[in-house]
């Protein structure tokens, strides 16, 4: 008993670790058993996305992509040393990126940037989506806000099942408490499901016509960040929820452009899923559309590519580790009087 609770002691020691430097806002998707998208139930005539979006449980999804400073949080906890690449030199250079790097390997230091250029000059881009981040770092965060380890979590992470791209969710993980990467169904009913309806939208803004491509804004409930928001001289990454009355049925933002997002979809040996278009989409409204999938390689890092964390249940606070631990300690100390006794 006293090596078991040593071992709890531990777990939550290193989760607590992990979770206390970052909060992740999410809402609750309810409506388990919910039917996948068919002729049936969609407002809209585009076919390429019936089949998805059945998901036979409630689940926590995030508001928001993860941020540049939830990342920037992330790397400062695990990559001092950065053997994995979690940080790539594009954060610190490209106006797109959001994250600088000083200090030399073993004692690297990350920090949020402020914008020099474009739409977002003289901004902290502490609130826009992290970038430049592949399937593996994707994968790495929540196994890190899951155990504290970038290496266990929902995703063991093993280089054989790295290079063959045979890595998936483990299911009982996840079921006790994992946070992943949102599954494709789970991005999917995020999106563009109505629980009031129980119909399909075209658009995860809830509408079946093309969102109107413009700046951030608080009286357009179906505007975007795609290509030509901004004017073409300037696209870029927005802040998360910039759209503020632009959401999905249930309450996300930005599943509509701002960056694609990789969901844990294994597709092929080399492939993995992406869904919802981006800033740099050039004027298309095809990129947006629930019927589009995209899929890309899971070692691959560009300006327009971010993600979203899902969970059973919500992702805990430093309160809540703070309860957990207090609670613990306290076991602790009635075991010892106990045998003190």
């Amino acid at each position: 008993m006293k090596k078991h609770m040593s071992l709890l002691a531990a777990g939550l020691l290193a989760a607590s670790a992990a979770s206390a430097a970052i909060t992740i806002d999410t809402v609750f998707v309810g409506n388990p058993g919910n039917a996948a998208q068919s002729s049936a139930n969609r407002n809209h005539s585009q076919s390429g996305g019936d089949g998805f979006g059945a998901v036979s449980y409630g689940y926590h999804i995030g508001t928001y992509a993860v941020t540049n400073a939830q990342y920037t949080a992330f790397l400062n906890a695990v990559a001092a040393s950065d053997p994995r690449g979690l940080w790539n030199i594009n954060m610190g250079s490209n106006v797109h990126g959001g994250i600088s790097r000083s200090g030399s390997d073993g004692s690297y230091t990350y920090s949020v940037r402020t914008a020099s250029s474009g739409f977002n000059n003289g901004q902290s881009m502490g609130n826009m989506p992290v970038n430049y981040v592949s399937f593996w770092d994707a994968a790495r965060f929540t196994n890190w806000l899951t155990t504290g380890n970038t290496e266990t979590g929902v995703y063991v992470l093993t280089p054989l099942g790295i290079d063959n791209n045979t890595i998936t969710r483990d299911a009982t993980e996840y079921a006790n408490g994992g946070v992943a990467i949102a599954s494709e169904n789970e991005w999917f009913k995020a999106a563009y499901y109505n629980p009031g309806t129980s119909t399909y939208a075209l658009y995860a803004t809830g509408s079946d016509t093309a969102p109107t491509a413009t700046v951030p804004n608080s009286t357009d409930a179906n505007s975007v960040n795609r290509s030509g928001s901004l004017s073409p001289a300037s696209n870029t990454v927005t802040p998360v929820g910039a759209y503020t009355i632009a959401g999905s049925a249930y309450g996300t933002f930005d599943q509509a452009g701002n960056v694609w997002e990789w969901n844990d979809e294994y597709l092929f040996t080399s492939s993995r899923g992406l869904r919802g278009g981006s800033f740099n989409d050039f004027g298309f409204n095809i990129p947006l559309q629930s019927s589009l999938r995209n899929v890309g390689s899971p070692t691959f890092e560009g300006d327009g590519i971010g993600f979203r964390v899902s969970s059973l249940a919500p992702i805990p606070e430093p309160s809540a580790y703070a309860a957990i631990l207090g609670c613990l300690g306290l076991a602790l100390a009635l075991m010892r009087r106990k045998r003190r006794v």
